[in-house]
């Protein structure tokens, strides 16, 4: 353990993340209905079939394997792995609500209370233990009917059944859960509209044009129920959820500076300009006129939007971008899920994830310089590989220096002056991972004996990380 000199708010909120479609299970338990995730294939099929246009959302079991029916089975495991969190020191935890567990179909009237009582247990085990539920209310699991029946979020009925939906959530844990994210990563959509937006784009000449119409439901959707949480739960703080990715010029060339702005702008500011600010920035009027988007808009829209601002802002942060106009297929950034190229400075994870610490630092600057609310990042983690010693012990030391570098540059963003009020490592359990469907690419503290193939007795242990991360809690950040 190392000292450190870095002095993190007094009422700091540490913890760790996860999402209801990669570790719950039970995927036809309960009354739940299918969503986005339980068609979703396993392995290396995944990520190509996120990128590809006329995915079928059908299940075939016979040629691939579904890990996210699964999970760790944290549905009936849940008591265990809650006090294993509260044995780390959590101060928060956040989880994402199915919204398939409380509208099956998702355009129901009324919800199915099995869910709703699932979620209430899970929120009072957590009380009981003094950890504060942060609540996702949509984590790239969009009810499967609402995507074959209505297009998923291209169509604006969404935005009813998502204020049906919220409406619920508020009314039943209005004394249990204070924090709500609307939707996560919102900004990842024109990258990824099927997890997102929950289509499959028809053409790479209608990806944008849907995409971005998807969005503008979103934001009003979001608009409503921060407006509703408010009302309903007069202390709720409510936050919107960016994939952030700190973005850089190549080299100097003027030419490569200006093709980084216009790409952070896009990816890193829009979303958060309409949600925080609430307005579309003036930048967002050109990008539209030459890519030939049209935004539809109802009477409205844009007061709602300007009225439906969130109280902070939460991000997920694991890489950068490195940004160069003209670009060689050599030069690209193979891991990097949301492209650029390759930077010579840094190393990368298992997976091609460039590891950037730094580049934290300057994101959460970057973020309070704009928008001058608190920043909470609630997604931060390596995917790596774990080995099981012969004495069970897994010494993942590569995931103790990542964490510990990261949190060093969130140290150093509070001395900037940042209002940073937590953090939330990702995946503070294994889980099965969003863009690959893996259970070995792990972020845990907890390891959790299943493998790729859905093999395994689901037993949980302590990595060498689980220590390590009680002692941070424990120290406020000081011993890291």
């Amino acid at each position: 353990m190392n000292q450190t000199n870095n002095r993190f708010p007094e009422m700091f909120m540490w913890g760790g993340a996860t999402a209801a479609n990669q570790l719950e299970g039970a995927y036809l338990e309960g009354g739940k209905g299918l969503n986005l995730a339980d068609v979703l294939p396993g392995g290396s099929s995944r990520i190509k079939l996120l990128n590809k246009p006329g995915f079928n959302f059908e299940i075939d079991q016979s040629k691939y394997v579904y890990p996210n029916h699964d999970g760790i089975d944290f549905y009936h495991r849940y008591k265990e792995d809650i006090a294993l969190l509260s044995e780390m020191g959590f101060k928060v935890f956040r989880l994402s609500i199915a919204w398939s567990r409380i509208f099956p179909n998702g355009d129901e009237l009324k919800p199915n209370e099995e869910g709703l009582a699932f979620y209430e247990r899970v929120f009072d085990e957590l009380l009981k233990y003094d950890i504060e539920p942060i609540v996702t209310i949509a984590h790239y699991e969009t009810p499967l009917h609402l995507i074959k029946e209505y297009g998923g979020w291209r169509n604006r009925k969404l935005v009813d059944f998502f204020e049906r939906y919220a409406t619920v959530l508020f009314n039943r844990y209005k004394d249990k859960v204070k924090y709500w994210l609307t939707f996560n990563e919102i900004n990842s959509a024109t990258h990824m509209p099927l997890l997102g937006l929950g289509f499959s784009p028809d053409s790479e000449e209608t990806r944008l044009q849907d995409s971005f119409q998807g969005l503008h439901h979103q934001f009003v959707a979001s608009a409503k129920a921060v407006k509703l949480g408010h009302e309903i739960i007069p202390n709720a703080q409510i936050g919107c959820m960016l994939l952030y990715a700190t973005t850089y010029s190549y080299d100097s060339n003027p030419e490569n500076v200006m093709h980084a702005l216009e790409e952070a702008r896009i990816f890193n500011n829009f979303c958060g300009d309409v949600q925080v600010r609430g307005k579309y920035p003036s930048f967002i009027k050109r990008y539209f006129n030459e890519n030939n988007i049209s935004i539809e808009m109802e009477d409205g829209d844009l007061e709602l939007i300007k009225e439906g601002t969130v109280d902070f802002i939460s991000l997920s942060y694991y890489m950068s971008r490195t940004e160069k106009k003209s670009k060689t297929l050599e030069e690209g950034g193979e891991g990097n899920l949301i492209g650029g190229v390759k930077n010579p400075f840094l190393k990368s994870s298992d997976w091609g994830w460039e590891i950037d610490p730094i580049g934290l630092r300057i994101a959460l600057n970057e973020l309070y310089d704009r928008y001058q609310v608190p920043l909470f990042v609630v997604e931060n983690g390596l995917g790596a590989y774990d080995k099981v010693e012969d004495d069970g012990t897994i010494n993942d030391d590569y995931r103790i220096d990542y964490l510990r570098e990261h949190i060093k540059a969130m140290g150093e963003a509070i001395k900037d002056g940042v209002d940073l009020i937590g953090y939330t490592s990702w995946g503070c359990i294994d889980l099965v991972s969003a863009s690959t469907g893996q259970m070995s690419k792990r972020y845990g503290f907890i390891y959790v004996d299943k493998n790729d193939d859905g093999s395994g007795t689901l037993e949980r242990s302590k990595k060498k990380s689980f220590n390590w991360y009680k002692d941070v809690i424990e120290s406020n950040g000081t011993v890291i």
